[in-house]
């Protein structure tokens, strides 16, 4: 039986800000150890969800190389790719690389819909860039460049392409890549509320997203899909699809800081232009995010480093969060603190991180 070159869940990581938008590092941090606490497989740094393209070249360079010095070796840090152009792809790859990432999450050159042919040149250039391996990471829905199984079985040739992250949105892409291509990749998905019926059908690994919120949760439910405890995993599933769904919208990085941060991991402040949410979509959020909480389910003690009671908590650093939480609570505008709410909006335009 094949093993592949990465699997499990790779979280997708956020980026931490200060309240007036400069880069939280030490918050990062300790985020990271919670994340690593619940067992994950390896982290993603500079992801969408990471908000890459908001940060300054420099930015880029520090956080990713806080996020190597917190993890310390113990899995695999990836760095997200999203440049606007291949010739500033390759230079991040091989500046990045050198900073002591174990790998990249390629994606599309942004802003620009290239055709077939540009979309090749720009991942076989930015792979040529670099020895380090690759995660090409295929989301039409929101960058405009779909890769099809027929391009990714044309990249196979090149070695360092060693995983995709499949966000198409179309579960039937998972079974259609593996007749293209065979085993030649490690499959992940990239759209949570998907991911039951993706582990399904033999996918290798997870980035993760809304899960960073829940992380022993998170972990727990795709043990059990590998395990194949399918009945246990639908019950947990049913609890987590309505946090899951906070993945799928335009607005999932503050659906999902705002999960982090009620959850006592993190702190919601987002890079402009890009706000805080305010008003009743804020409202609806908090609803969707209090009953997860309330409801969350209680797990074993299945993942590694971890006491039974300290799963449904991290305590120590919830309340390290908690309390920074509560000291700057007097500085939100007050229609950020009003009530609780019903609906969650829309997600007719889904966008996955």
């Amino acid at each position: 039986m094949r093993k592949p070159f990465w699997q499990g869940v790779f979280p997708a990581v956020t980026t931490q800000f200060k309240r007036d938008q400069s880069l939280d590092l030490e918050a990062t941090a300790r985020h990271v150890e919670a994340l690593l606490d619940s067992g994950v497989a390896g982290l993603i740094g500079l992801g969408s969800l990471g908000e890459n393209q908001s940060l300054q070249p420099e930015e880029k360079r520090r956080q990713i190389e806080a996020m190597v010095k917190a993890v310390n070796g113990r899995v695999p840090v990836l760095s997200g790719v999203a440049e606007t152009s291949t010739a500033e792809a390759c230079r991040y790859v091989r500046e990045v690389e050198m900073l002591g990432v174990d790998g990249f999450m390629l994606m599309p050159a942004m802003v620009y819909r290239g055709d077939r042919r540009e979309i090749m040149a720009h991942f076989r250039a930015a792979a040529n860039a670099t020895g380090l391996p690759i995660m090409i990471y295929n989301n039409p829905i929101s960058y405009g460049n779909d890769i099809t199984p027929e391009m990714f079985a044309e990249l196979a040739e090149v070695k360092n392409f060693v995983a995709l992250k499949e966000s198409s949105g179309n579960t039937r892409r998972i079974t259609d890549i593996y007749n293209a291509v065979g085993e030649r990749y490690a499959i992940f998905t990239g759209v949570d509320d998907l991911i039951l019926e993706s582990a399904s059908l033999g996918i290798d690994g997870w980035v993760a997203g809304s899960g960073i919120a829940f992380p022993a949760e998170n972990q727990y439910f795709w043990e059990l899909t590998r395990r194949g405890e399918w009945a246990k995993a639908r019950e947990i599933y049913r609890w987590f699809t309505p946090l899951l769904h906070l993945d799928v919208h335009p607005k999932f990085v503050q659906y999902i800081k705002l999960a982090v941060q009620e959850c006592g991991l993190g702190r919601e402040w987002v890079r402009a232009p890009r706000l805080p949410l305010v008003g009743e979509e804020r409202r609806d959020i908090l609803k969707i995010i209090h009953q997860g909480i309330a409801q969350r389910p209680r797990i074993k003690s299945e993942v590694k480093g971890q006491r039974a009671e300290e799963l449904n908590g991290l305590k120590g650093l919830i309340e390290l969060n908690r309390e920074q939480k509560r000291s700057e609570e007097f500085e939100r505008p007050a229609q950020m603190r009003r009530g609780r709410g019903a609906r969650f909006p829309s997600t007719h335009h889904r966008a996955v991180k």
